[in-house]
């Protein structure tokens, strides 16, 4: 049995503010340890629940934030930029599940570091008219490639919003909302344990479903028009108010590299403190 982790950050033990997840700050050096420790212990629980492969995707920043030299010996870690499917590289590879690890809150909602792919540009994300996080983006994705989410972590509003997108699968709130900026968190001892037990639980319902491709609208709003002209730019992208774009694309796969396209575009559009 194959699974995959994707391993994202603002959602791991601990972390409750920006430098925590900056890379280079002396906060995100220490944050980068909590964050190799929630991964160790899913990874823990995948080979209790029966897994034969881990492979474990970086979903974060600079995706360079694990320490390979504290993973677990038995996992195999996916690390660096530019991958085809980003936060979920590898769910195409023929894996029987999806851990969504250290996730949080889309744009425009309550959460701990909640954001859209850009941290302070995006102020909210549609799928199918659906309000969408990175989340249920990759939900989606996952499921046109037959792939169940087994497991998601993350703040209390990260569970929340997990129970829509991802009905069957194992949650664990490592820590409670307070503010985007401040959370009750567990210790990392006890959070190891809910995430080692939820996915030894989770993998019982491993085992990969019927892929299902389909046509899908993603519509993006910014915080300034200017950032919204810039993605319209792009070929298939309207502009659907002065600070909200749309696309249609024929499956999740490709929404999903029209979305990165239209995110990069509007983040090198920021111009100083006026975004």
């Amino acid at each position: 049995m194959r699974i995959l982790i994707s391993a994202d950050m603002e959602g791991a033990t601990g972390v409750t503010c920006t430098a925590d997840v900056v890379p280079g700050t002396e906060p995100w050096q220490r944050f980068r340890r909590l964050l190799t420790g929630d991964v160790n212990a899913c990874v823990a629980g995948a080979f209790a629940g029966g897994a034969t492969d881990v492979l474990v995707n970086e979903a974060h920043s600079s995706q360079r934030n694990v320490l390979l030299e504290e993973l677990d010996t038995r996992a195999r870690l996916l690390t660096g930029r530019h991958k085809p499917l980003s936060m979920m590289q590898g769910v195409d590879s023929g894996v029987d599940g999806v851990v969504l690890l250290g996730y949080h809150a889309g744009a425009g909602q309550e959460g701990v570091l909640a954001h859209t792919y850009l941290e302070n540009s995006v102020t909210g994300v549609w799928l199918d008219g659906v309000p969408a996080s990175e989340g249920r983006l990759n939900a989606a994705l996952a499921r046109e490639h037959g792939v169940p989410v087994l497991l998601v972590t993350g703040d209390d509003r990260t569970c929340d919003d997990a129970r829509d997108y991802a009905p069957t699968a194992e949650l664990v709130a490592v820590k409670d909302c307070v503010s985007r900026y401040a959370a009750v968190c567990a210790p990392p001892q006890v959070t190891a344990e809910l995430i080692t037990a939820a996915t030894e639980s989770a993998l019982a319902r491993a085992g990969r479903g019927d892929t299902t491709v389909a046509p899908h609208r993603v519509e993006v709003e910014f915080d300034a028009t200017h950032l919204a002209a810039a993605a319209a730019v792009v070929p298939t992208v309207e502009l659907v108010s002065p600070r909200r774009i749309g696309f249609d694309a024929a499956s999740m796969t490709l929404a999903m590299q029209a979305f990165k396209v239209v995110t990069a575009i509007a983040g090198t559009a920021v111009e100083g403190i006026y975004g």
